[in-house]
């Protein structure tokens, strides 16, 4: 929740006031449901969630017609200190990105050794079809033009991400296929021992 809080605050406090309608459209065309694990589904309800904080604050709620209500929003001062929390909490330290294939990686074992190899080399394919979609989107300008110029950063480091992933998967899949590394095919996987077990 707490890199969608930086997302919301950042972008309302950018734009205010702001409808909870143009905050979702603009993050969706930010591709933050991709890179940021932002649910369209969540935006309006972290935005309510914000506000109950005190984070936000509804400045107008207007109705045109049959549509639905629309509320305004600005950022309130604790707002503004939580974003520069965040801000500079996500500048200044590293997390490991989480994904799903580490949990997946360490069960290797489990594995035939043609799986294995297979999956590793698929996925090098699918990280190098994404680095060219980027790639693609930089020499084209972006993907829609009207990204800021500091954003083009941002995709040359996702294409450098999937890029050097891809040349480990390829690595990897080497070393699997030369029965280096253990799969199901080569040799069982040891079992975990633990005191804690109880029989």
């Amino acid at each position: 929740m707490s890199t969608t809080r930086l997302l919301i605050l950042g972008l309302v406090r950018w734009v205010q006031p702001v409808h909870g309608y143009d905050v979702r459209r603009e993050l969706l065309s930010w591709h933050a449901d991709e890179w940021a694990n932002v649910a369209p589904g969540s935006i309006y309800h972290a935005l309510k969630k914000l506000a109950q904080e005190g984070l936000l604050r509804e400045v107008a709620t207007e109705q045109v017609g049959a549509r639905p209500a629309r509320t305004r929003y600005e950022i309130t001062e604790a707002g503004e200190r939580e974003f520069q929390t965040l801000l500079r909490r996500y500048w200044w330290e590293y997390r490991q990105p989480i994904d799903p294939f580490f949990a997946a990686f360490a069960f290797l074992p489990a594995l035939g050794q043609r799986e294995a190899v297979a999956a590793l080399r698929n996925r090098a394919r699918n990280l190098r079809g994404h680095a060219e979609f980027v790639r693609t989107a930089i020499d084209r300008g972006g993907f829609d033009g009207n990204e800021p110029p500091h954003t083009f950063e941002l995709f040359r480091l996702m294409m450098a991400r999937s890029e050097t992933e891809a040349q480990w998967c390829d690595e990897v899949a080497d070393l699997v296929a030369a029965g280096d590394l253990p799969t199901d095919a080569v040799a069982a996987a040891p079992r975990p021992q633990s005191s804690n077990i109880q029989t």
